[in-house]
């Protein structure tokens, strides 16, 4: 039942997964400023500010006003974890709000505003998802937006490693770094379904989620090289520094690993099978790992000491930028639409 003033149409099909524009505008900016392009960086910052207002209040709107349609897409298991890109977007403009713009304490504040909003909803996820007792099989029933379980745990790791920097915080520490582990076992769960999925079901050609599966393992890297460089700030870290420098490794190599086959995966879906390439909130899953992969192998090679992969991170944020640009024109293009599960 609808209740209150009732809102635009737009509010009443906004796509839970919608602040994915956020997260790769925002890490967008994030590597834009690590190669001084600092006034592309500050636009793309903003645009993401102005972006996570929006949606924001949209976000509450439709929980106020259409209760029903949120439980629907916390029901459905192509959306339910989509709910987590409110999360991802709140530390990813938090850390372009401290590195672009030098606001590190609006970043704290977004940071721990990050961690209600991580345990609404995931466990709402995950309660849902558990007890639900329409499930479909599982070549229907997980999918890339599953990652996001890790992309918004690595992203409080992320988030609160960069504040370690500046206040040294042994708690904020302490939970980056369980972040961290807790996001990289997420990773391990989902995969293994995801890889069964691929191997032991057809795969069907539809919009590419499965993108979110480098983006949730660079940020895990973001997060590892972001831990490292405090290291030397906190007993803690200094404890774990070899441990997470092998997780840091771990993640950009598996992030790494994945981009070749979702090319040809692309390759399959829009040149063999011709499937149409055409506007859905499910590109933006492609835009973010591109940024999020340029952003991690600069704080990698950066931390790690690999200066001769340098090229490789102006390469990703080269190809990022060409993928912003077609993407959010035709978000603009199709605002007050949604297209069926928000694909």
């Amino acid at each position: 039942m609808q209740t209150g003033p009732v809102p635009s149409v737009g509010v009443q099909r906004l796509f839970p997964g919608s602040f994915a524009f956020v997260m790769a505008t925002g890490i967008i900016a994030v590597g834009c400023e690590q190669h001084h392009l600092h006034p592309a960086a500050l636009l793309l910052a903003w645009l993401a500010a102005i972006g996570y207002l929006a949606l924001s209040w949209m976000t509450v709107a439709r929980v106020v006003a259409f209760p029903s349609e949120v439980v629907a897409d916390l029901s459905d298991h192509a959306t339910s974890f989509a709910f987590l890109t409110q999360v991802a977007a709140t530390n990813v403009l938090g850390a372009a709000a401290g590195a672009v713009i030098g606001w590190w304490n609006v970043a704290a504040v977004l940071w721990f505003a990050s961690l209600p909003l991580w345990i609404l909803w995931l466990y709402a996820g995950l309660l849902v998802e558990i007890t639900s007792a329409d499930k479909p099989d599982l070549g229907r029933g997980v999918d890339g937006t599953w990652f996001m379980l890790t992309v918004s745990t690595a992203s409080i790791a992320a988030l609160g490693a960069m504040l370690v920097a500046r206040w040294e915080t042994p708690l904020v520490a302490f939970v980056a770094v369980a972040a961290l582990c807790l996001g990289t076992i997420q990773y391990v769960i989902v995969m293994t379904m995801v890889f069964m999925r691929w191997s032991l079901r057809v795969v069907v050609p539809s919009h590419p989620p499965e993108w979110i599966a480098t983006g949730a393992m660079a940020n895990t890297a973001l997060a590892g090289a972001e831990l490292v460089a405090v290291a030397g700030h906190l007993e803690l870290l200094h404890l774990l520094d070899p441990f997470v420098r092998g997780l840091t490794v771990l993640a950009w190599a598996t992030a790494s690993f994945w981009f070749p086959l979702l090319i040809g995966l692309g390759v399959w879906r829009h040149v063999i099978r011709r499937e149409p390439l055409t506007y859905s909130p499910a590109l933006w899953s492609m835009v973010f790992p591109l940024g999020m992969y340029s952003v991690a192998s600069f704080r990698v090679f950066e931390v790690l000491g690999v200066p001769d992969l340098g090229w490789l991170p102006w390469l990703v944020l080269a190809l990022a930028v060409v993928a912003w640009v077609p993407t959010s024109i035709g978000m603009v293009l199709t605002i007050g639409h949604r297209t069926p599960a928000g694909r």
